[in-house]
């Protein structure tokens, strides 16, 4: 099994999204289908990066950077040059 941290951008609120799981497609699937309070009012969202890792641990380390990070200029440089 492989774990991911995924990042997902919203046009209809201009907005990103981070986070990981261990089935991308199932998690953008839920996502997208509004089972998510947090995103519900984003959708659709667009699957913009993800890297997959073999550990959990390291898909989460990334996410709590990413998150902690709180700049989207930077967001858009990691995605951008990743």
């Amino acid at each position: 099994m492989s774990f991911c941290t995924y990042i997902l951008f919203s046009q209809a609120v201009n907005k990103y999204y981070i986070g990981s799981t261990n089935n991308i497609l199932r998690r953008l699937d839920e996502h997208n289908s509004r089972q998510s309070a947090s995103t519900k009012a984003g959708v659709p969202w667009k699957l913009v990066f993800m890297k997959e890792f073999v550990l959990k641990s390291d898909a989460i380390k990334l996410e709590y950077k990413l998150k902690k990070m709180k700049s989207r200029k930077y967001l858009e440089w990691f995605i951008n040059n990743s």
